[in-house]
């Protein structure tokens, strides 16, 4: 029988050697179909067939899985971190409570090390799959009145038709409310996320380029491996147009940088060191890229920001982002 789209799932399952597939271990809440890149020639010849002939190779394979926008949540998270930011061996216990801390930053001096999947994707007609998958780009937005969502590209190795892993039950997660937010900005040489800039957050777009990229060599027709160039994480933020907003385009024009920290938090865990809900938390040291015009949200005068990460020496700091959840591992 024809496949149809409400059969259609992702799995996914952690590689112990980059590249070696895996067994799925867990399902992926959200949606996207797999595109095999299997780079295909047509040799053009001199054979006296005014329509060419059907001299074929195939000179290069790969794979790409764009994850559609779908709600964020505390448990699927960190699976974009590991796979696209660094590696985490596991949830950091937070003392004595129930909350694991799963920190993701961003490369300062060195190149991290990520974790590979395997990912298994299609319908009741046919599953097909590709291993090495990592994350080209990761994409965090919200805005008022909503749940934050979550989109990344994932790349890999060749695509190949085989057979869903059976008998993975639905990961229990839970949403991150954009509601439940608050922003913090404070001068360079502060503590982040001490001052509160409460009443202004209307919206926002992180997209972080993690600067990993396939390099093919003459060992095989699918990427050799990949390697991290240059991580990029600008964060657009859509403020009212009040106190807040004018002061920091004071510091723009300034070139002032500033730390700037996002946090979220959920349902309560036991109460640790740190923590004592779910959280998220981007934390970022850098400068103002550009403001735009004032603009308008049903006669609301509001104005967006884009606010550039870059290392401070005097912060110690680039870009992170930090998951607290209950799990000590992923699923």
């Amino acid at each position: 029988m024809a496949g149809v789209k409400a059969l259609r799932r992702i799995q996914i399952g952690a590689e112990t050697v980059a590249g070696t597939g895996v067994a799925a271990t867990t399902k992926w809440r959200g949606g996207g179909t797999i595109q095999d890149d299997l780079d295909l020639v047509f040799v053009e010849e001199d054979t006296g067939y005014i329509g060419g002939t059907d001299r074929t190779y195939i000179q290069k394979y790969g794979a790409t899985l764009e994850l559609d926008e779908v709600e964020a949540t505390f448990e699927q998270l960190p699976y974009l971190g590991m796979m696209g930011i660094k590696s985490v061996t596991s949830g950091e216990s937070d003392g004595a409570g129930d909350g694991k801390i799963w920190a993701f930053p961003l490369p300062t001096t060195s190149q991290n090390t990520i974790k590979t999947y395997t990912f298994e994707g299609g319908d009741d007609q046919q599953e097909e799959e590709f291993t090495y998958g990592y994350a080209e780009s990761i994409k965090i937005t919200g805005k008022a009145g909503e749940a934050l969502k979550m989109s990344a590209v994932i790349k890999g190795r060749q695509v190949t038709a085989s057979t869903f892993t059976g008998a993975l039950s639905l990961p229990t997660v839970e949403e991150i409310l954009f509601g439940k937010g608050a922003l913090y900005i404070d001068a360079i040489g502060g503590t982040i996320g001490t001052t509160q800039k409460s009443n202004t957050l209307l919206a926002m777009e992180w997209t972080i380029k993690t600067g990993w990229q396939p390099v093919y060599t003459g060992d095989r027709l699918d990427l050799s491996f990949v390697k991290c160039v240059k991580p990029d994480a600008p964060l657009k933020i859509t403020f009212e147009h009040d106190s807040t907003a004018t002061a920091e385009i004071a510091n723009w024009r300034a070139q002032t940088s500033r730390l700037l920290q996002l946090k979220w938090i959920g349902s309560a865990v036991g109460v640790g060191t740190a923590y004592s809900y779910k959280t998220v938390i981007i934390n970022l040291a850098g400068r103002w890229q550009n403001f735009q015009k004032i603009d308008e949200i049903d006669g609301n005068d509001v104005i967006t920001g884009t606010f550039m990460p870059r290392y401070n020496a005097t912060a110690q700091r680039f870009a992170e982002m930090i998951v607290v959840n209950t799990l000590a591992a992923l699923p």
